[in-house]
């Protein structure tokens, strides 16, 4: 069945007339004449039934339903552009995921695992995106999304990559290492809290058979980035994603208060729609990425 597209060279002729709101600069731009911007604009508005430019003697404008299309149009040619640059660049080798990332996931976890997903698979690009909320893919350009949280996204696949471990941390300047907390002991101190998850604390005390008095008030902070921060400054104790803070715990910047990993509710997951599911890049970051979330299936023991 023929698509019911307009010719490229008429929808480049649009874009640049509506970009520059002049059918001679548009024709500058191109290297063509003006007479012929303006027979590629007749065709368009010919194709479509509708005006697109409002002409009088200053010159012309877009109509209001010129003035949407021209956005809608400009975005195409932009996707195709971006699409012939990195085919070229990739010389027909390899190809680009669109991953839609939870940001503080992809930061902590992703990126500094990166540099070895790119030395062993030179030919694929990830591009990341934050995205923290379910979405459909047919709306977006993603080839895939890390999320935490239900994989039951309508019509797509997805991979179990871990479930998350929460752990109590704090600085060595709060809380010497090895000093034992008993259950009268975290009273003491300031319980700093997660602003989306108000139970936390309350849940991990109860996975230790412990009911400690003030489990939910505390400085209450809504980025794990400054929850992080703030436990680092000494404001208090923190209960965090073992796998958001390693760096942190490599540098002796927080450390393990109680030896306790607790498997929180909510997992990670690969999310992508099901007619990609058998992309080149798409596969071999996927197989890349189960093999690296493999050692987080069980909760790690603090040592």
């Amino acid at each position: 069945m023929r698509r019911k597209i307009p010719s490229t060279l008429a929808l480049s002729a649009f874009e640049a007339a509506a970009r520059h709101q002049s059918f001679t600069k548009a024709a500058d731009e191109l290297a063509v004449t003006q007479s012929a911007i303006c027979r590629q604009i007749a065709s368009l508005e010919d194709f479509l039934g509708l005006k697109l430019f409002r002409r009088d003697r200053r010159g012309v404008a877009l109509t209001e339903a010129g003035l949407a299309y021209s956005r809608k149009v400009a975005a195409r040619l932009d996707d195709v552009e971006r699409d012939t640059v990195d085919l070229m660049g990739r010389g027909g080798k390899g190809g680009t995921l669109e991953v839609a990332v939870v940001p503080t996931f992809a930061t902590k976890w992703l990126l500094p695992r990166m540099p070895a997903f790119m030395s062993a698979y030179p030919d694929v690009t990830i591009n990341l995106t934050t995205r923290t909320r379910p979405f459909l893919f047919g709306d977006t350009e993603f080839d895939a999304a890390l999320y935490a949280g239900p994989a039951t996204w309508p019509g797509t696949g997805s991979r179990f990559l871990m479930r998350e471990s929460l752990i109590a941390v704090a600085s060595p300047r709060l809380i010497a290492p090895r000093e034992k907390l008993g259950a009268s002991d975290w009273s003491r101190y300031r319980l700093l809290q997660q602003s989306t998850r108000p139970y936390a604390w309350r849940d991990w005390f109860a996975s230790l058979g412990l009911r400690v008095e003030g489990d939910m008030s505390g400085p209450r902070f809504e980025l794990f980035s400054m929850h992080t921060e703030a436990a680092i400054q000494g404001i208090g104790i923190a209960l965090l994603p073992r796998l958001l803070i390693e760096d942190e715990l490599k540098r002796g910047v927080l450390i393990p208060i109680a030896r306790h990993d607790y498997l929180s509710d909510r997992s990670y997951y690969l999310i992508y729609p099901e007619q990609k599911s058998d992309s080149a890049p798409l596969v071999t970051f996927r197989d890349w990425i189960e093999e690296e979330a493999r050692g987080y299936r069980e909760p790690l023991g603090l040592g």
